[in-house]
């Protein structure tokens, strides 16, 4: 006990002191990938500058949505040319900013394509501390080429595959794909692609998600991390009857604060909750075997800033008695919501209550065509409240067009009438949707009731809408179908009415 006493408080001091984690500035997530990264680029004459560009801009895709750092993916590129040489060795580059300017920096060398040379110069490069490279990470070899190689290159590569190096190759060219896929790690299917330089995107998310696949961290890390929580997730070390974890956790610099929490051997994640918004945490998880000594593991985890709700309010589903309040986001520390509502100008409001569970209610028994203005408060467990404020206005008391008729003015020519619509109009919208031709929408003054619709081919089908509109908005619309007469009945004509 002594001993596991002693282990615990030396780990909190090694974190106390940064000895095992770097330090960082506030991260708005942990990464959960570790590896070294590096490209092997064709800068050999063989590739045109336009192939050239392209392939960088392939490179920065793929890697971009990595973190970059000592404790997370390191990058490199290695050229291909009479030469080999490294563009920078992995630790230079230690954000995703500067690592993409270098990759838009990097120049074509020109030369020979000598693979086999460049494979061999990796191999010391990729496990050389003066190149920046580590121990103990996973080595992933991106071979971007054109399929033309002057050496050879089955020794050298089976000799970085036999030191665990995965390699994928990605061919532009008219590659031999027996020669590539022996090349490639096994299977061929996942470490192999031939795709036209042109058409480098359509291969990016599965080769990244098979680098993340070799990279992905065999140690405790953090996902679904927010304001007031993250989850711990680790590799499993034990299980149900060898042991359990102990989960020790505390701000940085105030380690007074520490809590710890225990977890069966059989689990290899668990959640945190009620954290401090914006704050770095320094994480333990101390397995307790009962079979043999494992070592811990630890991280840092910065919560992000605390989320505020309401940030958004909207107004929809506006009647002339209604209208739906609605807001986002939706909190876990949030346990209710209070709803303020009152015509302006005005004194009176009214208040709703809604459940933490909702994002919106609808307010009721309102006043025809007033504006009101409306005001969401969330209460936070905490006590603190926030507010937002938005104005919504009802509409006027719908009223639709009544008696809709036609009347034949000529062979292509129809006249619409219509009675006027209640309440105070401030005009009408007709629409006409054209059998032949293209529809049209005019608008008419409020005194007007009845227009001309011409340009309607004999023996053709219409439809016509008449929609009287208000100030709010437009009221109820009334459509029919009317049928032109066809040519031969037409003939002779007399004005009538259409029913």
């Amino acid at each position: 006990m002594l001993a596991k006493t002693v282990l615990s408080l030396g780990l909190w001091l090694q974190l106390a002191a940064g000895q095992n984690t770097p330090e960082r500035g506030p991260q708005p997530s942990v990464s959960n990938s570790e590896g070294d990264l590096l490209f092997l680029l064709d800068s050999s004459g063989s590739v045109s500058y336009y192939e050239f560009s392209r392939v960088k801009e392939f490179m920065w895709d793929l890697v971009q949505p990595f973190t970059f750092g000592p404790k997370d993916v390191q990058a490199s590129i290695i050229h291909i040319s009479t030469t080999p040489t490294m563009e920078f060795p992995f630790d230079r580059y230690q954000s995703s900013r500067s690592l993409h300017q270098a990759i838009r920096d990097t120049r074509q060398l020109m030369g020979d394509t000598n693979t086999g040379k460049a494979l061999s110069y990796a191999k010391e490069k990729l496990f050389s501390g003066e190149a920046g490279a580590r121990p103990d990470v996973p080595k992933v070899l991106v071979w971007v080429t054109d399929g033309f190689s002057t050496d050879d290159i089955s020794e050298p590569m089976q000799l970085l595959k036999d030191m665990g190096v995965t390699v994928f190759i990605v061919s532009t060219g008219r590659g031999n794909y027996l020669e590539l896929s022996a090349a490639a790690s096994q299977p061929p299917e996942k470490h192999l692609h031939f795709v036209d330089v042109d058409d480098l995107t359509i291969i990016t998310k599965e080769l990244r998600d098979s680098i993340r696949d070799v990279i992905q961290a065999n140690r405790l890390h953090a996902v679904d991390i927010t304001s007031s929580s993250f989850r711990l997730v680790w590799p499993k070390l034990l299980s149900q009857d060898t042991g359990y974890y102990t989960l020790e956790y505390a701000p940085v610099g105030d380690l007074a604060r520490k809590r710890a929490d225990q977890v069966s051997g059989a689990h290899t994640s668990f959640m945190l909750s009620n954290l401090a918004p914006e704050t770095a945490y320094e994480v333990a998880l101390i397995p307790e075997s009962n079979v043999h000594y494992v070592p811990p593991q630890t991280t840092r985890v910065t919560t992000l800033a605390e989320e505020i709700s309401p940030a958004q309010v909207f107004i929809s589903e506006s009647g002339p008695h209604s209208f739906r309040v609605s807001w986002a986001p939706t909190l876990a520390s949030v346990v209710s919501y209070q709803v303020l509502y009152g015509p302006l100008p005005g004194n009176s409001a009214r208040l709703l209550e809604v459940g933490a569970e909702h994002n919106g209610t609808v307010v009721e028994n309102l006043a025809a065509n007033t504006t009101y203005l409306v005001t969401v408060t969330a209460v936070y467990r905490s006590g603190k409240e926030r507010s937002l404020s938005a104005k919504a206005c009802t509409q006027e008391e719908g009223s639709s067009v009544r008696h809709l008729r036609f009347e034949d003015m000529g062979p292509d020519t129809l006249k619409a009438s219509w009675d006027p619509a209640d309440g105070d109009v401030l005009g009408y919208r007709v629409r006409c949707r054209r059998q032949a031709g293209p529809s049209s929408v005019l608008s008419v003054s409020p005194r007007i009731h009845s227009v001309l619709l011409t340009d309607l081919p004999a023996g053709t089908t219409n439809r016509v809408c008449v929609k009287p509109v208000y100030r709010s908005q437009a009221g109820k619309g009334l459509c029919r179908t009317v049928r032109m007469q066809p040519a031969t009945e037409a003939q002779g004509y007399k004005h009538r009415q259409r029913a």
